[in-house]
């Protein structure tokens, strides 16, 4: 069994989830229904499972809607909001907005991602190598999305979703780690993108990089959600 982890994970769901559109009209994208359950439930069940207790939904769009569903507690995983307020913030303004829930230190998971990884290891490298950041990053050689990181010799050595050289073979996996000092530099209540402050790390060589093996699924686009709903259909976490 695995043991309690005490760090919160911060949850980006806040976004127009535009591409899931019609079915994101009416209810945000943590709701969606994937093998029949609101995907923020199989979500959270994974994350207790890998021994999170505390999460803090970063929410915009609809957000009203999870709370509702959800109240301050599910599988096991205290629940906290922080709401973007009359205007969207990005991923790095609503992680901003949400310091005070978070603390010190905090793992990042966007909304739409399954991540069949374990945490604690991920933790004990993070703290280890004494930065105020990490990015997991996952061999994807262009298999499962665009390839957006040179990973080379242990480092992040280029980060960006725009230029695409073809040394690219990694992908930012999805999950994150940062102190919270990694904000400081960031005005609250201004929108900007968590890309734009984990590209200032990398810049500083303070953004750790930690590979995992086991490949990543999302339900934020058409087939990302058919393959998503297939797999929980006949796995547990």
């Amino acid at each position: 069994m695995t043991s309690t982890l005490n760090i919160p994970v911060a949850i980006l769901a806040g976004g127009l989830a535009t591409r899931l559109r019609p079915i994101t009209e009416k209810i945000p994208k943590s709701l969606v229904p994937v093998a029949g359950r609101p995907f923020l439930a199989h979500q959270l069940e994974l994350l207790h499972a890998r021994g999170i207790r505390h999460a803090v939904l970063c929410i915009g769009y609809l957000g009203e809607m999870i709370q509702r569903e959800f109240g301050n507690e599910a599988s096991g995983v205290k629940l906290d909001y922080s709401f973007d307020g009359p205007k969207l913030l990005g991923t790095g303004g609503a992680l901003k907005r949400a310091l005070p829930l978070l603390g010190d230190e905090f793992f990042v998971l966007y909304g739409d991602s399954y991540l069949p990884v374990e945490y604690r290891p991920i933790a004990e490298f993070f703290r280890r190598s004494g930065k105020p950041g990490l990015m997991t990053v996952y061999h994807n050689e262009g298999k499962y999305d665009t390839s957006n990181v040179v990973f080379r010799d242990g480092e992040i050595a280029v980060y960006d979703k725009k230029k695409r050289p073809p040394e690219m073979h990694h992908i930012d996996y999805g999950l994150s780690l940062f102190k919270a000092s990694a904000f400081a530099s960031y005005s609250a209540g201004h929108p900007f993108d968590l890309a734009e402050v984990m590209g200032k790390l990398v810049r500083e060589k303070q953004l750790a990089g930690y590979e995992v093996h086991e490949r990543f699924y999302e339900m934020g686009s058409p087939s990302g959600l058919a393959e998503l709903t297939s797999l929980l259909a006949r796995v547990k976490p």
